[in-house]
């Protein structure tokens, strides 16, 4: 986190305990033991970053928060979703006809298919997701129309995301495939092997597939002089996030880099998210330092 316009927090570093939480409406087709509103959901806070209002009292409690100890982290929702459209219509201009998005968050306008489909209408488009609310929201907004599908999945068992017959009903693996892991892999741990989650999906894939990778990290933008990690900013960031229902885990560009495994990098390789084939004006170097995502796009030989 950049240290620039950080408000000071506790003397420790810490962020007071989240709390206490108002249980927000259930869903309908889920009992009240699949939904875990006691804490929050990241995909849930994320939805509030962007200004949604799919999400639960405990989530805007959590997502406050982090805002209080990083206000840029607006921005950063917004740049790295405008990322996944750049990749994605890069991708089907390119000729890709069909996209996994894994870990697809609370449906936000334009979706992966609907920014698809303005190039190819053919596209297919599978989301997953770990949230049943999540699975709710699909229901409504993202498989609705034909040649799309929701899986309710964890990205930390790619097999059986592969392998459930959702996937395979709509996903034809003699093709190439885009995976979309966008502002995901921050939420698994080292333990978790995310490499190995990666490698996995990718020996899956045939030649000529696509990985799209953002992924949150904590230290200042290379090029701009002024910028340095707030520490205190971003241990403010990861306090809350452990008590989300998935811990926040920042990574370096020297560490992301290789999650791209046998994607080899497009240019311009991995860099913060606006500068990847920007389609405007480029950020100033303080935008950039606040802007917290990596983002790149790699391909399978």
């Amino acid at each position: 986190m950049s240290e620039q316009e950080m408000p000071q927090g506790a003397p420790d570093g810490t962020v007071p305990e989240i709390g206490p939480y108002v249980q927000g409406p259930e869903p309908s087709g889920f009992s009240a033991e699949e939904i875990d509103t006691g804490r929050p959901h990241p995909a849930r806070m994320y939805d509030y970053y962007l200004g949604g209002w799919d999400n639960y009292e405990v989530d805007r409690v959590a997502a406050e928060r982090v805002i209080e100890v990083h206000p840029q982290v607006r921005l950063s929702a917004r740049a790295n979703r405008a990322f996944m459209r750049r990749a994605v219509r890069e991708l089907v201009a390119g000729g890709i006809r069909q996209i996994i998005d894994l870990g697809t968050g609370i449906p936000t306008s334009p979706n992966t298919h609907e920014v698809a489909r303005e190039t190819a209408p053919d596209t297919r488009v599978v989301y997953v997701d770990n949230d049943p609310i999540v699975a709710t929201h699909a229901g409504a907004r993202l498989t609705n129309t034909e040649g799309t599908g929701f899986v309710l999945g964890d990205v930390r068992d790619p097999k059986a995301v592969l392998d459930h017959p959702t996937v395979r009903e709509l996903i034809d693996f003699d093709r190439p495939v885009a995976v979309l892991l966008v502002a995901v892999l921050h939420f698994v741990r080292d333990d978790e092997d995310p490499a190995g989650l990666i490698a996995t999906l990718a020996e899956a894939l045939p030649a000529g597939s696509h990985l799209v990778l953002s992924h949150a990290t904590g230290e200042p933008y290379e090029a701009y002089e002024a910028g340095r990690t707030d520490e205190q900013a971003r241990d403010g960031v990861v306090n809350v996030y452990k008590s989300a229902t998935a811990t926040l885990n920042l990574r370096s560009k020297a560490e992301i880099e290789p999650l791209f495994g046998p994607f080899a990098l497009l240019e311009p390789g991995v860099v913060r998210v606006p500068l990847w084939r920007p389609d405007g004006a480029v950020p100033s170097a303080l935008e950039l330092n606040n802007t917290i995502f990596y983002g790149g796009v790699g391909r399978k030989g």
